[in-house]
């Protein structure tokens, strides 16, 4: 056992060493290279595992439009957007605008209504870009509220098809192994989902649905490690109700579910923490233990919400924005490698929470010892993908090699995945680390620069718009 710990030390003190060594030729290859080299850099970094991910929110504008007008991915579904409107424009709900519906949804709607949606098939070049800009962040004067009041409710039946749902799903998994992710854990479900005509799937059927799609070889070729959340919305009147059945689902499920999310804007105060405290007790009295992801201090203002959280069992914390307004919990977390802070970046400067970047506790968070990893949240109306949190991380915080590092290092310790699985990917983020330090280490820092040329990176708007890259809009 002491030769035992004594190859381990060796091995971890060699680790910290090789890393170091990389992270002066890192810094060379930073200083030598232009914004789209270092962002080219970045998306061919291995990376870990991306935590905090909303699927209803993670899917791009263009995946759905696709998805949805191929009666070979949707399941023979037609769907319909409501972007004709008998009274003048300006006087209908935003939130009315590109709401997208099924076609037996349609169906039951009254004729006067029917025509003010049209056919996603039959749309002119100006509706369809309409429709597309109405799911993402895009434009001057967009934040929280046009994303919570508005993008949300336009998606409509759009998730309500499991074919969609399925295809969706697939999309993102292999756009995240294109960026060299190697384990993904949605917040995601398979319940309530229904046929064509509106009769419901039973929970078999589409769990069925859904293993059959992950094993076709152009998802299950990615080799990405995929896993997933139930979300429970926490400002719902009957939230400890629903709290209650997505516990024995998951517990029942626990092959594919990992953990129980609770989510929901905070600035609604009728889903404070401790609302659900006798109810995880209570649950944990019936069933063997949950992990638990919850977000907590997604606020503009100090309060004791990640405190609470903690009390509830959590594990790992969603955003954390406001820990350095409570001291004493920020000590906590910097004594204990227990809790994990899931950082968004992209998604925390588009709803305002930190408009500027350069004041984010991030930097704050990561070089005091509390856990931090980088996720997209709901990068799909950012329009955006890992490698921006990266990037935004890098030039923003100044990150050294050894940070980069440990970042994926963290998503993956900190993942809620089985513990056979967890040592296979720490050792297979280790290799392929290795492996990315020898390929940039050898030759001068032009050859090194050099090799970037084979690289493909993929960008979307978020890219586009900030930083002016010309890398292509391509799902993979």
């Amino acid at each position: 056992m002491l030769r035992l710990r004594f190859v381990l030390l060796a091995c971890c003190c060699l680790t910290g060493l090789r890393a170091d060594d990389f992270g002066a030729r890192y810094d060379a290859l930073r200083a030598a290279a232009t914004p789209a080299q270092l962002y080219t850099f970045l998306y061919a970094l291995p990376k870990g595992g991306d935590l905090h991910n909303h699927f209803g929110g993670a899917n791009r504008a263009e995946w759905m439009w696709a998805v949805l007008t191929d009666p070979t991915r949707n399941g023979g579904d037609t769907f319909y957007a409501r972007e004709r409107f008998a009274a003048a424009p300006d006087a209908i709900a935003a939130t009315a605008r590109h709401h997208t519906v099924r076609q037996a949804t349609y169906d039951q709607l009254s004729p006067a209504v029917q025509r003010e949606y049209v056919a996603l098939t039959a749309m002119t070049a100006a509706e369809r870009r309409g429709w597309l800009d109405g799911f993402r962040l895009d434009a001057p004067g967009e934040g929280r509220d046009v994303f919570f009041d508005d993008h949300w409710p336009r998606l409509g039946d759009i998730n309500d098809n499991p074919h969609v749902r399925f295809e969706l799903l697939a999309e993102n998994i292999k756009a995240f192994a294109a960026e060299g992710l190697r384990y993904l854990e949605l917040q995601f479900g398979v319940t309530g989902l229904h046929h064509n005509d509106l009769t419901p799937l039973s929970d078999d059927e589409a769990l069925a649905l859904l293993e059959a799609r992950l094993a076709r070889p152009d998802v299950a070729d990615t080799g990405l490690v995929v896993r997933f959340q139930e979300m429970v919305l926490r400002f719902a009147p009957d939230a400890e109700a629903e709290l209650a059945k997505t516990y024995a689902w998951v517990d029942a499920h626990r092959d594919r579910w990992v953990a129980i999310n609770m989510a929901g804007i905070e600035e609604n105060g009728h889903g404070y923490p401790l609302r659900f405290l006798e109810t995880y007790r209570r649950l944990r009295a019936q069933y063997p233990t949950l992990p638990l992801s919850i977000h907590a201090g997604e606020m503009d203002s100090p309060d004791r919400n990640i405190r609470e959280t903690l009390l509830l069992g959590a594990s790992r914390i969603g955003h954390g924005l406001n820990l350095l307004g409570d001291p004493e919990t920020l000590l906590l977390l910097q004594h204990s490698d227990r809790t994990l802070i899931e950082i968004n970046l992209i998604s925390n400067r588009l709803l305002e929470y930190v408009p500027d970047l350069d004041r984010h506790p991030f930097p704050e968070l990561l070089r005091t010892g509390v856990p931090v990893c980088l996720n997209t949240d709901d990068r799909g109306m950012w329009d955006s993908n890992l490698t921006d949190e990266y990037y935004t991380a890098v030039t923003h915080y100044n990150l050294s090699w050894a940070e980069l590092v440990a970042l994926g290092r963290n998503s993956l310790t900190h993942a809620f995945v089985e513990e056979p699985t967890k040592a296979r990917l720490l050792a297979d983020y280790d290799a392929a680390v290795t492996a990315f330090e020898q390929r940039f280490a050898a030759g001068s820092v032009a050859d090194a620069l050099a090799l970037l040329d084979d690289v493909a990176p993929v960008t979307y708007g978020y890219g586009h718009r900030n930083w002016g890259f010309p890398f292509a809009e391509v799902s993979r």
